[in-house]
């Protein structure tokens, strides 16, 4: 099992990454959160990492902090949830705000974040009250907060519509989203922070 990556950042375009580590490339996905704090392209990142083996590839997910992998490992182990719902969790919704929703059975906000419906959130909480204690909160240090970096061709707001999408979105709600947020001058991740912002607050 691949627990950690240390190497510098290749590429970083959501919901897909790169970091080369002693000269091999190792290809990661990554919710929203960590792509916060991830450093520019070019600049040594420490990412804790957790990989799924499915019968047609096998998938490394990164987390710029040991709670997100560990709220993501809790997460994978509730019947109906696979890894792209819980990227989609990540990126909507801390750990703490997970806990206290699973806690006060707050099946409105959980029913915002995307690829989630009132059966799946209820399952949520049926299948997690109890173990609250396994959902960690704490907020160790990370690498430092950083733009993400768009690919030159590709507008910051076409690529956080595609991140959207990525996430669980339809391409319709992506590109609204994306077009009442942006003001023009604002980069792909200010523009996916503040369409799920904006989302969670509907």
């Amino acid at each position: 099992m691949i627990g950690r990556l240390r190497g510098v950042l290749v590429y970083k375009k959501p919901p897909q990454l790169m970091v080369e580590v002693g000269g091999v490339g190792y290809e990661l996905e990554a919710p929203m959160s960590t792509f916060y704090e991830l450093p520019e392209v070019g600049v040594e990142t420490t990412l804790f990492t957790h990989l799924v083996v499915r019968e047609d590839a096998q998938v490394l997910y990164a987390f710029a902090r040991e709670s997100e992998r560990g709220l993501f490992r809790v997460l994978l182990r509730v019947t109906g949830v696979g890894a792209k719902l819980g990227l989609a969790i990540l990126s909507g919704m801390d750990a703490e705000s997970f806990s206290r929703c699973i806690e006060q059975e707050d099946i409105p906000a959980l029913i915002r974040l995307p690829g989630i419906g009132r059966r799946t959130a209820e399952r949520l909480i049926l299948e997690l009250r109890d173990r609250l204690d396994q959902i960690p909160v704490g907020r160790a240090s990370g690498p430092g907060r950083a733009g993400v970096a768009a690919d030159a061709a590709v507008s910051p707001l076409e690529d956080a519509a595609s991140a959207l999408v990525a996430l669980g979105y339809r391409p319709a709600d992506a590109n609204r989203m994306v077009r009442a947020v942006d003001s023009g001058s604002l980069s792909s991740e200010e523009i996916i922070r503040a369409a799920l912002k904006a989302a969670a607050r509907l």
